[in-house]
């Protein structure tokens, strides 16, 4: 079989499992305890316990637009594979609360059922989106409109899409109540906990430096232009044995991108040198804006005098 293929095909069944998985997380625990953890499975939740919507059927139509307009803003990033974690999300959630029941399987009349649902549901669902992302894809969403919103507002990220969370747990508390919003954070602790344990080559910093030496430069610099939508610098080096002019390519990845880029460097050339190093503050364009640095750094001059 090519290595291609059987790498997609492993690729596809991490998809479907993850999505599986994460689905039963929302099925049979978050969603019957009323607990909204943010992303658009809590804003499913939200809408199931209001108008009665099936929280699958949510996930996908709020989903599905938000992923064509990250395509269109943000290009191939967001290509076949994280369409398909977005439906296969939908499907397996309105599967699962089918066959169980909307209601869960456990008793919500006793107030342990409430920390049973926070521990299993946020470990299914981490353990579940690790699997998705090993798979190189997503489940869409939130973090698109988290990009979204990183790109106009000048923020990173991370901070963008914590507050797009934040919102949708703060809107659990006026819907549910405050108990189940501070259960719906509990639930993010133990899922971005139970994620870093499962993709470990995504590692716990913000960003990775990737040092390649390779015979394929162009054709690594290529995809890296062209599918990561990132840049890097050639740097001149020297081998210490051979002495010979080896030019090295440095580039910076978020940390999302990296198992894809390791992939494809294997594919241009298996016998490629690489340096992958935690980074965890990356400063310029496609990252943090250096301005919000500086002004935070004089914000905390300013205190400390």
């Amino acid at each position: 079989m090519n290595r291609i293929l059987k790498r997609n095909i492993i690729d596809y069944i991490y998809v479907t499992i993850g999505s599986a998985v994460t689905a039963l997380g929302i099925a049979l625990f978050t969603n019957p305890a009323q607990i909204a953890p943010g992303g658009v499975s809590g804003i499913g939740t939200l809408l199931y316990h209001t108008f009665s919507i099936d929280v699958g059927l949510s996930i996908f139509v709020l989903s599905v637009p938000i992923f064509f307009i990250g395509m269109r803003l943000f290009g191939k990033i967001y290509g076949l594979k994280s369409l398909i974690g977005t439906v296969l999300l939908s499907a397996f959630t309105s599967l699962w609360g089918h066959i169980f029941g909307y209601g869960g399987i456990l008793d919500y009349s006793k107030d342990m059922s409430y920390w049973l649902s926070c521990l299993y549901g946020g470990v299914l669902t981490g353990a579940g989106m690790g699997f998705v992302m090993k798979g190189g894809s997503n489940t869409g969403g939130t973090d698109i409109i988290a990009l979204i919103i990183a790109r106009w507002c000048h923020i990173s990220p991370g901070t963008s899409l914590l507050i797009v969370d934040a919102l949708i747990i703060a809107a659990s508390a006026f819907v549910f109540s405050i108990e189940s919003a501070l259960y719906a954070i509990v639930v993010v602790y133990i899922t971005t906990l139970v994620l870093d344990k499962i993709v470990l080559s995504m590692g716990t910093g913000y960003a990775k430096t990737v040092y390649i030496i390779s015979d394929k430069l162009d054709e690594i610099g290529d995809f890296i232009l062209n599918d990561l939508e990132r840049s890097g610098t050639i740097i001149s080096a020297k081998g210490l044995y051979t002495r010979e002019d080896r030019p090295m390519l440095m580039t910076v990845i978020p940390n999302q991108s990296i198992l894809r880029l390791t992939r494809a460097i294997h594919d241009f050339d298996e016998s490629a040198f690489l340096i992958i190093q935690e980074t965890h503050h990356v400063l310029g364009e496609g990252f943090t804006p250096m301005e919000k640095i500086l002004a935070e750094q004089h914000n905390d001059v300013t205190l400390e005098q």
